[in-house]
């Protein structure tokens, strides 16, 4: 790609919804400064659980079309965040959603789950090759919380990372290219331990129950977070992102729940860990731009 801005992030996800959830806040506010913003997403999402009584009938053991749906939800979340290079691995339809982990879903043909690791990296490399990103996003090897489709994204994206810069992987056209740095999503436990105080007390009622602090994805002790983005200038943005997936998220104010009607905090300060590269500000404090540090691209704070 031609004429890109002179910063670009590169976020891997497994499922539609798992963006607006994680990263929304942060999509938007680099969306809004100008960064390019690139999202790939493994898979359609087809084995989701639907919360709408109306759309029921997408559900995989029904009409199973909840795939194609979701190609529409992502494609409104995205333009709520301001992102327009949003894209599945391989193309839309490439891999199946596996299910939850020990289902007979993870092993049916074409699940993410079982897809040659270096096949599915390749996909990913031609994405690393063609927009240059200089940060990449994506979940730590449990997947934030062990579902094989979030595990195998983080494998993905990994293994996606090292074969992009070797200049003797020739699988895949273009010139090497390597991530200056990577970080995975993290929540520090004292923040997801505030929010769900705060739920329990604002909106006890919001939902069915209220999920635990171990429930959100990617929650570690405070000392493992090395990075902070406050997108709270564009919360609006994230919440309206997470009512785009209808079928997935309910929201309720600054409160949301999933198919289980357990009520979670909407984080619009967003966490992370960086796992490769070199932190852009001193020791043992955290940055507030990914950008931090990487050579050739401006410093702005986000």
């Amino acid at each position: 790609m031609k004429d890109l801005p002179p910063r670009r992030l590169l976020l891997v996800h497994a499922h539609p919804d798992d963006e607006s959830i994680n990263n929304g806040a942060t999509m938007a506010t680099y969306a809004a400064r100008g960064v390019h913003v690139t999202l790939v997403t493994c898979t359609l999402g087809e084995e989701g659980e639907v919360i709408p009584s109306d759309l029921a009938h997408l559900a995989a053991d029904r009409d199973d079309t909840l795939g194609a749906h979701r190609i529409g939800e992502l494609a409104a979340a995205m333009r709520e965040l301001g992102v327009t290079d949003h894209r599945f691995l391989g193309g839309p339809g490439r891999y199946r959603d596996s299910g939850m982990m020990g289902t007979g879903q993870n092993h049916r043909p074409g699940a993410f789950w079982g897809a040659d690791l270096d096949e599915a990296a390749g996909h990913l490399v031609e994405v690393i090759r063609s927009v240059r990103p200089q940060v990449l996003v994506t979940y730590d090897p449990e997947g934030g919380y062990g579902h094989p489709d979030h595990i195998q994204a983080h494998r993905v994206a990994m293994r996606a990372a090292d074969l992009a810069a070797d200049p003797a992987y020739d699988a895949v056209p273009g010139d090497p290219h390597t991530i200056v740095k990577i970080y995975w999503n993290r929540v520090p436990r004292t923040v997801a331990e505030e929010a769900f105080a705060r739920l329990r007390e604002n909106a006890p009622d919001s939902f069915g129950g209220t999920a635990a602090v171990d429930d959100v994805p990617g929650v570690v002790d405070d000392e493992r977070v090395t990075a902070e983005i406050d997108g709270s200038a564009h919360a609006a943005a994230k919440t309206a992102a997470m009512r785009a997936h209808a079928t997935q998220i309910a929201v309720d104010g600054p409160f949301f729940a999933l198919s289980n009607d357990l009520g979670q905090p909407v984080f619009t300060t967003e966490y992370y860990e960086l796992v490769r590269g070199t932190a852009g500000g001193d020791d043992g404090v955290r940055e507030h731009d990914l950008f931090a540090g990487v050579p050739g691209a401006p410093g702005e704070r986000a």
